[in-house]
């Protein structure tokens, strides 16, 4: 993973913000943060930049101007809320697909330190499963499944309390003055999650087949067409506009499907499939269902913990998406993915 200073971080966020640019108007934008730097330092700063790949150059002498890389956006430190705080659009990110994006999203997307904190997260879960009777072992299924069934379903707008949920799966009774796709959503959410459980195996990577196996259990019931989409769709909330074009989605599929399979760990392979799937969107709907069911069934393959993402705030998650879609940052989805995986390492023990 590329590392950035602090002062190499703000002429990311100069760029991304004005585009291309040259050493004289990014020193300008500097000099704005109340810092006294000259253009000398801002120069050889830039250099550094291009040669680690963070920034782009084009044209010789005073013509030279300088833009943001794919790679500096990846790890661009973003506060996704005041991004999002803009109305859509009168914010800077882009509204476009970037092409450049999964090519760019290296095998070490996670830190050392990163790598550290989910590595002992893993081991506590196995201490924690080590052992378990086949009482316990359903219990804790059972509630995982529950939590993770209404959290997932509520991040879509599912209205459906945790109580109402766990009278649903376990007692098959739907909550009343509840429209019956809610308690459908809710029911595959279960179904996908008893596939990746039971068929682990199948899913140490991400694949064309698997992907579109587990949107078919998802999506069961809802009127949701099955296979790539041909059509376009909106993201509500946002200037970006995903692929339209049935060629170029299969294109994506392909791209994201190698990033994964390139990634070195678990819980890389996971995240990038989380964000990947979501980006694209591949399907006329239940993306975000299917990348939150497709990264845990990355890490149930790899004996990693499940995630339920019942502690996660709707409105912090929907905002790290949004600024991944616009920004391509990766950095605030990653903070809520570990935050997550530390969780349920700690609370579940699903063998």
């Amino acid at each position: 993973m590329s590392k950035s200073t602090e002062n190499q971080q703000k002429i990311i966020g100069i760029t991304i913000r004005g585009g291309a640019m040259s050493s004289s108007d990014i020193h300008g934008a500097y000099l704005a943060f109340g810092e006294d730097v000259s253009l000398v330092t801002v120069k050889r700063i830039l250099s550094e930049m291009v040669k680690n790949g963070l920034l782009n150059v084009v044209g010789h002498g005073p013509s030279t101007v300088y833009s943001a890389s794919v790679l500096s956006r990846i790890f661009f430190n973003i506060d996704a809320k005041t991004y999002c705080a803009q109305e859509p659009d009168a914010r800077y990110g882009l509204d476009y697909f970037n092409f450049d994006l999964f090519r760019n999203l290296s095998a070490d997307i996670l830190g050392t330190a990163e790598l550290i904190v989910l590595e002992n997260a893993t081991q506590e879960y196995k201490k924690r499963i080590a052992g378990v009777s086949a009482t316990v072992q359903k219990k804790e299924l059972e509630r995982l499944v529950i939590e993770l069934s209404w959290k997932s379903s509520k991040i879509e707008g599912n209205t459906y309390t945790l109580l109402d949920t766990e009278k649903l799966l376990l007692e098959n009774k739907e909550a009343a003055g509840h429209e019956r796709g809610e308690a459908q959503m809710i029911i595959n959410h279960k179904n996908a999650f008893a596939l990746v459980h039971e068929e682990r195996n199948k899913f140490k990577n991400l694949t064309r087949a698997n992907l579109e196996r587990l949107h078919g259990v998802l999506t069961t019931g809802l009127d949701v067409k099955i296979g790539l989409r041909g059509t376009p769709v909106g993201v509500l909330g946002s200037k970006y506009r995903p692929l339209d074009n049935i060629h170029q989605i299969n294109e994506a599929v392909d791209e994201l499907c190698a990033a994964v399979s390139r990634a070195k760990t678990p819980y890389a392979k996971a995240l990038i499939a989380l964000i990947g799937i979501s980006y694209i969107q591949p399907f006329e709907d239940g993306n975000k269902r299917t990348s939150r069911l497709m990264a845990n069934a990355i890490l149930l393959a790899h004996g990693c913990a499940p995630l339920s993402y019942r502690s996660v705030d709707e409105n912090e998650y929907r905002e790290a998406v949004l600024v991944f879609y616009e920004i391509n940052s990766i950095v605030p989805i990653k903070k809520i993915f570990i935050e997550q995986y530390t969780f349920a390492a700690h609370n579940y023990a699903v063998k």
